[in-house]
């Protein structure tokens, strides 16, 4: 198998690009993460020592991509299928770039810290920052609600590597700091991400691991 991805299904970094992989049908050798196989472990720390995941090995071309938004362009370069998630024309992949970062900076960032904080101690914990994380998720939820107005999907018309990044950011948002019936684009987005296949597919992996959300999966999606 030309492509290796170390990942796990709960994992919403690695959904990112699992979707991306199986929007396009890539084949690739799934390495699952899992703190209790030393050999996977040992795999994942000689090829990135920080020991963050998703990583993407392409065996015959000798390279290891980390960062999942670099791994979906790095498929696209290298391994491109029927799907292209970022537009040949620059203004256009642009747009793409900056929802991109959005859903990473403005979403993810602020629902990991929630997430995090509740992993930790009581006394270790940091009431100030998870307040502040939830109000960034609130403004987020109302930007975005404004700028999908009129898009089907995070960058216009066709999906790409921006809802790539919003589908499991928003999934697990959703379950972290409920999003307000009042966005009503933002539902509705999320529903048509929950629906996109290569979605549903990442999603229904995840599921024999829910009961590892430390904040207790909600009974639904």
């Amino acid at each position: 198998m030309t492509l290796k991805l170390y990942a796990h299904p709960l994992s919403s970094y690695s959904q990112k690009v699992l979707t991306a992989l199986y929007e396009n049908r890539t084949r690739f050798e799934y390495r699952q993460i899992d703190y209790g196989s030393p050999q996977v472990m040992a795999e994942l720390t000689e090829l990135w020592p920080f020991r963050k995941f998703p990583v993407l090995v392409d065996v015959e071309a000798g390279r290891t991509v980390v960062e999942a938004s670099v791994i979906v362009e790095y498929l696209g370069l290298y391994h491109p299928g029927p799907v292209p998630l970022l537009p040949a024309d620059p203004r256009a992949a642009l747009e793409v770039r900056s929802m991109d970062r959005f859903f990473d900076n403005y979403v993810s960032t602020p629902q990991q810290k929630v997430v995090g904080d509740s992993l930790r101690a009581e006394h270790e914990r940091d009431p100030r920052g998870v307040a502040e994380a939830r109000a960034m998720l609130d403004t987020a939820y109302a930007w975005l609600d404004r700028t999908m107005a009129g898009r089907e999907w995070a960058a216009g018309e066709r999906f790409s590597l921006a809802d790539c990044a919003a589908a499991p950011f928003l999934f697990y948002a959703d379950w972290t700091h409920r999003i307000d019936p009042s966005f009503a684009n933002v539902l509705a987005y999320r529903q048509r991400l929950l629906a996109r296949p290569s979605f549903a597919r990442a999603v229904d992996e995840a599921r024999p691991y829910r009961s590892l959300f430390p904040l207790g999966a909600p009974d639904r999606d």
